[in-house]
């Protein structure tokens, strides 16, 4: 079972504050900034780590300098409700990069999907050829993003 937040000490979560900001500190950095030794803070960033607290490192990429400029959110609505449909579904949108995320919601509609295109040209290809295709889909409303304000993976820890 994974520990709560509760269990977490001020000098845990000031590190994954700093490692938020910055994933590619290194250790002798992130050591200096929370007064602790270099020993010492590797073996609370591996503790986090295999407690789940820590998921991984990546880099941010511009969308616009590759080829994935268009962000479009999609509202979908299945056809059926079981949990074969929901399987199949989910299985489905695993294996397409240009769906970026895909979240099960409760309320009007089923799932809903963030995606990535070059222009509205290859969007309205990706939703001929897969989208309308995914199992079970018997509707879908799209929203194409005209600006993005704010894009954040951080969260609050206080």
């Amino acid at each position: 079972m994974t520990p709560s937040h509760a269990e977490l000490d001020r000098i845990d979560l000031r590190i994954l504050k700093i490692l938020q900001d910055d994933g590619r500190l290194s250790n002798l950095k992130l050591a200096e900034q929370v007064l602790l030794s270099p020993a010492a803070v590797l073996a609370r960033v591996q503790r986090l780590t295999r407690e789940g607290y820590i998921l991984g490192y990546e880099a941010r990429l511009n969308p616009l300098k590759l080829g994935a400029g268009l962000l479009v959110f999609v509202e979908v609505l299945l056809d059926r409700t079981t949990p074969n449909v929901f399987d199949q579904f989910k299985a489905a949108v695993q294996v397409r990069p240009e769906i970026m995320e895909c979240h099960m919601v409760a309320g009007g509609f089923d799932y809903l999907l963030k995606t990535r295109s070059a222009d509205m040209n290859a969007y309205r290809a990706f939703a001929g050829s897969v989208l309308w295709q995914l199992p079970g889909v018997r509707e879908t409303r799209t929203y194409a993003v005209m600006e993005e304000v704010k894009h954040s993976t951080h969260l609050n820890l206080g």
